[in-house]
């Protein structure tokens, strides 16, 4: 996770190096923020245990386009809204001091996130910012494989804390690159053929880079 999150940043820097002499605009009070890139989803390494704790759980990261929508309540807070195209992960199940199962099942999700940004430095032209908020994660298309196929498997949507650093660096009066990194706090209840079995415990890590456009 360190060396995804020191690519991201980097990606910013070289493009801060590269275009250091291009004017930039600071962001303003009534502005809006939109951008678009490419977000990785990295699941904790330990994600839970079903059948009374007898099975592990390990999901799989994924990655696909993803946009936010800011607007800028002042020159230094934004409130910003997180979308993409559905993550889709693999859930892989291990015996508890035994086999490994394999694939068990799989899953995609929708993991909108509204939050509340601090941006630091608003003429700057490398523009750092914080930000906490909340995040609705829905679970749909859950299928059953391997050892478990022919069941029905279920996973509960989810409510839950966010926090994010992340970074603007100017191209233009209009345009930045963004990247940031973001923790999402993401629990499901998980149900097979009805029953209550356990809880799914993802608390992903969310990198993106991007591009942006103010209007």
């Amino acid at each position: 996770m360190k060396l995804r999150l020191r690519a991201v940043m980097l990606t910013c820097a070289i493009g801060a190096g590269a275009l250091a002499a291009v004017p930039a605009g600071a962001h303003e009070s009534g502005d809006w923020l939109l951008k678009g890139g490419v977000t990785n989803i990295q699941p904790k390494s330990n994600n839970g245990t079903v059948n009374s704790g007898a099975i592990k759980l390990d999901v799989g990261s994924s990655v696909r386009p993803s946009f936010t929508v800011t607007y800028m309540a002042t020159r230094n807070i934004g409130v910003e809204l997180l979308g993409a195209f559905p993550f889709q992960h693999d859930i892989d199940g291990r015996v508890v001091g035994g086999a490994n199962l394999g694939r068990i099942g799989s899953t995609k999700h929708l993991p909108p996130t509204l939050s509340l940004q601090w941006h630091f430095l608003p003429d700057a032209q490398i523009q750092p910012y914080v930000g906490v908020g909340l995040n609705y994660t829905t679970f749909f298309s859950t299928k059953t494989h391997g050892a478990l196929a022919g069941s029905s498997l279920r996973l509960s949507d989810s409510w839950g804390l966010a926090a994010q650093i992340g970074v603007d660096v100017k191209l233009s009066e209009r345009w930045f690159l963004n990247a940031d990194i973001r923790y999402v706090d993401i629990s499901s209840d998980v149900r097979l053929n009805g029953a209550y079995i356990g809880k799914a415990r993802i608390d992903p890590w969310a990198a993106t880079v991007g591009v942006g456009y103010r209007f």
